[in-house]
């Protein structure tokens, strides 16, 4: 453990160094020394995890490290230290429930999604979108784009705007796409299929 904080010291030292810190380095390195251990301590009881600890340390003592006014103020260096190193670690389990929380939330929607598909009916759905991908290709370019953009949820007067047709036509050009498109599905796929 000395080893390990007495490398980041060094470390922490030649950064200093080349920032211009007020930091003398044996002063900080003494600091970081008679303090490391006990930091690494309340933030191992707060996070539970003792290399998130060490990470979350060595973060408070980079903090201190970049607080050039803390040598001014009342000097309680250790005290700073302790409140910076609980905050940090009440951070890092705020953190970490919103990673949860958004992580369940996408587990679950994808299981929602992917909900009662086997594997049969993965290749089934893969083919429907193969032959779908097959019918848009033999419509007009316009028409394709029309029916393409509707599914992604286009409105009437978004289709108007990017096609570059008057809103009133939109409607028409929509009922006509779809008309060619189930007509040709069907011709290409048979009466008993529905795209």
């Amino acid at each position: 453990m000395i080893a390990t904080a007495q490398d980041i010291a060094g470390q922490m030292g030649e950064k200093r160094e080349a920032e211009g810190s007020k930091w003398a380095d044996a002063a900080f390195e003494k600091l970081y020394l008679a303090n490391y251990v006990r930091i690494v301590g309340v933030l191992c009881r707060l996070v539970g995890d003792r290399t998130r600890a060490e990470e979350l340390a060595n973060d408070v003592f980079w903090r201190l490290y970049r607080q050039r006014l803390l040598l001014d103020r009342d000097g309680n260096v250790a005290g700073w230290l302790y409140r910076t190193a609980t905050n940090v670690g009440i951070d890092a389990l705020r953190d970490s429930v919103r990673r949860r929380q958004y992580e369940g939330a996408a587990a679950r929607l994808k299981v929602e999604a992917g909900a009662g598909t086997s594997p049969l009916e993965e290749v089934l759905r893969e083919e429907k979108r193969s032959r779908v991908r097959a019918v848009l290709a033999r419509l007009k370019p316009v028409q394709a784009q029309i029916l393409i953009l509707r599914a992604g949820g286009f409105s009437y007067k978004e289709l108007a705007e990017t096609l570059g047709v008057k809103g009133g036509s939109v409607g028409t050009m929509l009922a006509r796409a779809e008309a060619e498109f189930h007509r040709s599905y069907i011709e290409a796929y048979g009466q008993g299929e529905e795209p």
